[in-house]
This record gives C-alpha cells, structure tokens and sequence, in this order.
C-alpha cells in the first residue's frame, strides 16, 4: 500500500541577486523573443532557492575565485528543480546542478546537454532509534517516508538492494508513504514516521538531531557491484555552449573545485557561513561539513563513467522507461569529454 502525503507548497520565483522576482513565464518568452540580453554575464547560474548549491557560490563569491580568472557571475534563483529545468532548456542560464539521468535522458530525446562532476551524496536511509532497525528486513510492517516519488533515484536503488539483500521488494517489505523532504524531517522528529529516505543534507539534519542512518546510497551501489565513485550530481550544460565558451567554463569549474577544497579544508569557512547554512546548532554544522566532504569528487574518468553506466542499467531494471526516457543505457556524451578530474586537489584538465 502507498500513501501519498501532501507536500508543502515551495515559492516559484526566478529571483535575481537584485532581488526582483520576474515570473518564470517571463524569463522565458523573453528568452524566445530576444535571446541572450546583451547586457549578461560570462555564465549565468541558475540555484534552488533554498538549495546547498548557494553554499558553493557563495565561496566563490567570498574569496573572489571568479574575479581573479576574470569571469563574471550571475546567479539566477528559482523555487523549485522543475523551473531550473525550464530555465535551463529556454537558455535562461547557462549552467544549473541537476542529476545524470535526467541528463541521459535529455540526450536521448535530441537535446545536447552535458555534465561535469559536483557531488557524490545524493541520500540515505535514516530511522528512529526507537524504530528497532539495524537492517533493512527490520522495517517489515513500518512506514517509510520517501522525498522525490515512486520514480526517485534513492528509493529504486534501495529497493534494488533490498530484494538482493533480503530477497524482498523493500516496497512490500515496508509500507511507503511519498512526501517532501521538509515534510519528511518533520514527521520523523515529531516521531510520526520510523524511517525515511531523504536527500543527504536532511540527513544529516536528522543525524544531528539524534536519528540513526541506516544506509547510504554510497553503501547500496557497492553493496549492488558498483565499486567505484559514482558522481551523481554534476554541474549540466549545454555542450555547443560549452564548446564555444571553453575557457569560460574552464574557469567556472576551476572556481567550483577551488570553493571545494575550501569547504573541504576549512572549518572556519562553515563557521562563516553558517547564516547561509541555517544550522540552527553546533552538531547539524558538523553533520554537514561532514557530509558535504564525503561528496567532494576525488577522481573523474573512464572507470567513473563505467560505474554510472552499471548504476544505469540498475535504474532502468527498476523503473524502466519512464524512469529513463525511453533509453536502455546511458546516453554517450552524458559526462562531458572536456573534463577530467586528476586528484583532489580540485585540478581539471583539457584530455
């Protein structure tokens, strides 16, 4: 049996750094009817409202990582993924963070849209410490609170590495009840829900709140034979645009990766932008300082490319086409060939 609970609304609005908020049906015929204003930036990025994307940036803007390669910013804020997609595809912007498969699946359908590497956490298992949980076979009967729907990445890989695991469809071993994410830490603080699968930084919220993390999607690709670092957040662009633009968006990367190693260095850096953060106490700054440093990509190449076509055919096993567009396997030219990623030491290079 799924329940559906109901989500709470979130702004639709495409907010300038100025601070007006022009209607998203705006922006875009005015993209239609004049093109790119002449007046734009070298790269104009589009960010979730309340997304962690705005914690990168704001680094950037800090310590002037894009002024000293002379490129100029800027950011473009929207209420919710579905007006970034918009955006992003009406040529809005030019950059937004997005996911592979949705990637995969523009390409598929014609579209020239490419990824770089921006995280490796996207979301984990968390239960009640009075839910009595330590594996996934524990959760028969309970209800499981799930951000993003039936089709969500989290959800498909967990229920993959259930029935490899348990030999059940966590579907049928739990009770699952589909909700947003903020609805989700609600519920599961107020103790009205066991367990939930949300995004990492909720996680970590709900860690620092005492909850207990059961799994992560980290664990489940190696636990389902994917052993290398899967990347599955990315900076996405169109890649004619980028061809065009290289050394512009060399350095925007370049930029990103040096916020990186910032945040993964510098604990002061997060006591600074704490505001930004909104860790309301000291144990949810460290939950994700500490979990934003686990998604740092280390390394990007051949064998990462490999691991996200294995996580591929996983996904499309358990949601099929709807879940992929149609494609049976990763579209080629999914991560952008103009990238590869040497160490940690936030490098890129030109192959």
């Amino acid at each position: 049996m799924t329940n559906e609970l109901p989500k709470r609304p979130t702004p639709s609005s495409c907010a300038r750094v100025s601070g007006l908020r022009p209607l998203l049906l705006a922006t875009f015929m005015a993209v239609l009817t004049f093109g790119r204003p002449a007046f734009a930036a070298d790269i104009r990025v589009g960010i979730l409202e309340y997304g962690t994307v705005a914690w990168e940036l704001d680094v950037i803007d800090h310590h002037g990582l894009a002024e000293k390669r002379d490129l100029d910013l800027e950011i473009v804020r929207y209420g919710g993924e579905g007006a970034l997609d918009v955006a992003l595809n009406a040529g809005a912007v030019d950059i937004v963070v997005s996911d592979w498969l949705w990637v995969s699946r523009q390409r598929h359908e014609g579209r020239s849209f490419t990824l770089v590497p921006y995280s490796t956490m996207v979301g984990s298992l968390m239960v009640s410490p009075d839910a009595d949980a330590a594996t996934l076979a524990d959760l028969k009967g309970k209800q499981i609170g799930i951000a993003g729907g039936a089709l969500d990445k989290n959800w498909l890989l967990m229920r993959a590495y259930a029935r490899s695991e348990e030999g059940a469809d966590l579907a049928d071993i739990a009770e699952p009840t589909f909700a947003a994410p903020p609805l989700l830490n609600e519920l599961m603080l107020r103790g009205d829900l066991p367990a939930v699968i949300n995004y990492w930084h909720y996680g970590a919220r709900l860690e620092a709140a005492g909850m207990k993390r059961l799994i992560d999607v980290e664990d489940i690709l190696e636990g389902l034979g994917v052993h290398d670092s899967v990347p599955l957040l990315g900076w996405v662009f169109d890649e004619d645009w980028a061809e065009e633009n290289s050394k512009k968006v060399q350095a925007f990367l370049d930029a990103s990766y040096e916020a990186k190693k910032i945040l993964g260095e510098s604990e002061e850096e997060w006591t600074r932008i704490r505001p930004l953060v909104q860790a309301e106490d000291d144990a949810t700054l460290k939950a994700l300082m500490i979990n934003y440093r686990r998604g740092i990509p280390r390394t990007f190449g051949e064998r990462q490319v490999e691991a996200a076509e294995e996580t591929f055919a996983v996904l499309y096993r358990e949601g099929g086409g709807e879940l992929t567009g149609g494609a049976e396997n990763l579209t080629p030219g999914t991560f952008w060939s103009g990238f590869r990623l040497q160490d940690s030491a936030s490098s890129t290079a030109q192959p």
